[in-house]
């Protein structure tokens, strides 16, 4: 199209649209306001989706939490309100018989969710009430902890039934010069009337975690032993397999201890769970559903905004038909003619997409700026895919064409003579 390269072409597209700026403006708001709606609300789910990838990053989104209750129906000669039990060995029978589970961490707790008190720690004349958690090593694959000193429990101080300690970092600032960064790893703390050495000191996240920073870890066998809890666990938190679906590993699971327990398959109450994969998936959806309403609004805003273009260049070669005449008379082309108006539908709507891009990616660039650095709202790094806004680009080019086929074709169809009578 040699109509493109001349200067001609250029100076006409600018005086038509000088000498209409309200209605080049106003014309130019539609596409403009829908790029920006598809570029900002695009980002900022992203920005949500990136917060909660942030929130949940150190869990395994694929685990349930799995704790024993009261049964709620009479079965096998057991009466209703039979307190049923977790044990030990119920890890290895649940890995056998459901094949699903990847791996189980067992954890006993005082304090905490369990509705039960905290126990009392102290050092050098300081004392608290915190809570205690009994753990395997494993259980730190499950939540990681956020370490500022030292490392986590790991299998040699299950076996060993170790006197070893990890506390939250509000246990390290009362009990510890946290001011001068005091390293108290090595040093011990008295749990119960029992020293232990503190061997890791966590931080949890703002606004993130089943634990808090008013809780000390020790190995669940060392735990055992000071409780005199024998094989009885509090909790498990099982993990499924990664292509695996958790509500049937869940369901699975009861199944199995529900079989053990003499409790009725109907049962539902024998059996307490909190599944955290079911949760994060119903997540995931919803930040799904709202990137792709995004993309529909943002489309049909686009789509708006390109058919009132469409229809100001109408009413453009409708006040134009005396020139055109002239043109035609001149010895100007129907192609020509009909070039010069696609490509004035081109500009308008190229640009005006643009400058929606640009304030779209501002709006963006702020939210950014006010987000950062802080963890009470799930909001992280919005970003667009630069692939995606080309391609709604080249969609607003081919429909600002398409549409200016109708304002092009008529300003085609207008006959020399008719035109140079217009008034």
């Amino acid at each position: 199209m040699n109509i493109i390269f001349k200067k001609d072409t250029w100076q006409e597209i600018y005086y038509s649209l000088r000498n209409n700026k309200l209605r080049t403006f106003l014309t130019m708001i539609g596409v403009g306001w829908g790029m920006f709606l598809y570029v900002s609300l695009l980002g900022a789910a992203k920005g949500m989706e990136n917060g909660f990838d942030k929130l949940f990053s150190g869990f395994a989104t694929n685990s349930i939490f799995l704790w024993a209750q009261k049964t709620s129906i009479p079965y096998e000669g057991f009466p209703k309100g039979r307190e049923v039990h977790l044990n030990l060995s119920d890890m290895e029978m649940l890995k056998r018989k459901v094949t699903q589970v990847d791996y189980i961490s067992p954890q006993n707790a005082r304090g905490s969710f369990t509705g039960t008190p905290g126990e009392s720690m102290s050092r050098n004349g300081k004392s608290a009430t915190y809570s205690l958690t009994g753990d395997y090593s494993v259980g730190n694959k499950i939540s990681e902890k956020k370490l500022i000193f030292g490392r986590y429990i790991n299998d040699a101080d299950v076996s060993g039934n170790k006197n070893v300690v990890v506390i939250g970092e509000e246990i390290y600032k009362n009990f510890f010069d946290s001011k001068k960064k005091e390293n108290p790893i090595g040093q011990s703390i008295n749990i119960k009337g029992l020293f232990f050495n503190v061997i890791g000191v966590f931080r949890v996240k703002k606004g993130g975690g089943f634990e808090n920073d008013q809780t000390a870890f020790i190995p669940l066998s060392t735990y055992t032993k000071m409780y005199n809890a024998g094989d009885q666990i509090d909790m498990f938190a099982i993990v499924s397999k990664p292509n695996a679906n958790v509500n049937s590993v869940e369901e699975d699971v009861k199944q199995v201890l529900k079989a053990k327990n003499k409790v009725s398959p109907e049962d539902t109450n024998a059996f307490g769970s909190f599944n955290l994969g079911k949760e994060f998936k119903k997540l995931t959806g919803f930040l799904t559903g709202m990137q792709l309403l995004t993309i529909i609004v943002g489309t049909l805003t686009i789509l708006a905004g390109v058919i009132a273009i469409s229809n100001i260049l109408l009413i453009t070669v409708k006040e134009r038909t005396k020139e055109i005449g002239i043109r035609r008379a001149l010895g100007a082309k129907p192609a020509e003619v009909r070039n010069q108006i696609l490509l004035e539908s081109v500009v308008i709507t190229l640009s005006s997409g643009l400058l929606g891009f640009m304030f779209g990616i501002f709006v963006l660039m702020i939210l950014n700026a006010v987000t950062q650095g802080q963890d009470s709202f799930p909001f992280y790094n919005p970003t667009v895919n630069y692939g995606n806004v080309f391609a709604a680009m080249a969609v607003m080019v081919i429909l600002g064409l398409i549409i200016g086929m109708i304002p092009a074709q008529r300003a085609v169809k207008i006959r020399p003579i008719e035109a140079l009578r217009t008034e």
